[in-house]
């Protein structure tokens, strides 16, 4: 494999500027949530000023903020509701190996009933069930301070960043031009195909669908394009 090839960015559509974009935004995010929080007497509870978690959510909301993982009731949701979780299952479980795992799947459940599935919540609730004893001390107030109020800090940084830097956050998804709309229709795609494509794939994807009918689209009118059959407008 020839050298340059170990360096490729590997999210399809993923540029160099947009990646550093997000190292700024992250570098930012993390740092005012830190000053932010730094007020409250956490440290005099045994408890962080930030939780390690919270590192993650930043790569998801700076990095791949048009994820469905990354939006705003994903963060704080996921996160709160996970570590409400692994405080109920620390409790309820003595055995501190069973309840690790116990903690992270029923939190991937809660999440998904909730519609928040954010996967540093998998370890909000981890980190609740190995812990401090501070943490431990703290249970269920630990959801609110300082993981709540760390996650609601960090979308709220991500939102005015992401402003300022012309980015869409919370993410909707673009409406289609016209003569996108217009090859949809010539093509005959639907909604219904492609829930049934994703079905037929049984995988899940990182994509809002709405995105994901536009990406294939597009693709469409450049594949037209490139054989003659069409403008190829963007």
């Amino acid at each position: 494999m020839h050298p340059i090839h170990v360096f490729r960015l590997v999210l399809a559509g993923a540029q160099w500027p947009e990646r550093l974009i997000a190292c700024a935004g992250a570098l930012l995010g993390i740092t005012l949530t830190m000053i932010a929080c730094a007020a409250l007497p956490l440290e005099w509870a045994d408890l962080p000023v930030i939780v390690a978690p919270l590192g993650a959510s930043a790569v998801l909301v700076f990095a791949v903020p048009a994820s469905p993982l990354a939006q705003p009731w994903s963060v704080v949701g996921g996160n709160g509701l996970s570590t409400l979780v692994g405080v109920a299952v620390f409790q309820a479980i003595p055995q501190p190996a069973i309840a690790a795992g116990v903690a992270v799947g029923a939190a991937i459940l809660v999440m998904s009933l909730a519609r928040c599935l954010h996967p540093p919540g998998g370890a909000a609730a981890l980190t609740a069930v190995i812990g401090s004893a501070g943490i431990h001390q703290a249970g269920f107030g630990f959801a609110l301070l300082p993981v709540g109020l760390n996650s609601v800090a960090l979308v709220a940084i991500g939102i005015a960043f992401h402003r300022l830097t012309g980015r869409c956050y919370p993410h909707r998804p673009a409406a289609a031009p016209q003569t996108v709309r217009a090859a949809q229709v010539e093509a005959g795609l639907l909604d219904a195909d492609i829930d049934a494509a994703l079905a037929d794939m049984h995988e899940s994807f990182d994509i809002d669908r709405a995105d994901l009918a536009l990406l294939l689209t597009r693709a469409r009118l450049h594949a037209l394009a490139r054989q003659g059959g069409g403008a190829g407008q963007r």
